[in-house]
């Protein structure tokens, strides 16, 4: 069994036990959480959403993500900015989904 999930603006395909790391979510290790914009689960599709439909997690860390450089250069006009950014995720552990 499967769901296609929304959260932080993205979708998720998940099974029960997939662990997953997702835009920063509040909460600290050991937290449950629960992700009630459910697109789709199996073949029922949501129009856009799932009525009553939610996915139970766990929250397992949060963490920092690589570091994303951003270079900007003007050739010819001695302009060059570099820039790094590490973004904020949570990795969470589907315990259960409830249709």
């Amino acid at each position: 069994m499967f769901a296609v999930i929304r959260t932080g603006g993205k979708q998720y395909k998940v099974s029960s036990g997939d662990v997953i790391a997702v835009e920063k979510l509040e909460g600290a290790q050991g937290d449950k959480v629960e992700i009630g914009e459910v697109l789709m689960i199996d073949s029922k599709l949501g129009a856009p959403l799932l009525n009553g439909a939610k996915v139970l997690a766990e929250i397992v860390r949060q963490f920092r993500d690589e570091k994303v450089i951003i270079f900007k250069k003007r050739r010819r006009h001695n302009y060059r900015r570099k820039k790094g950014h590490r973004q904020y995720l949570t990795e969470i552990k589907i315990t259960d989904i409830k249709a």
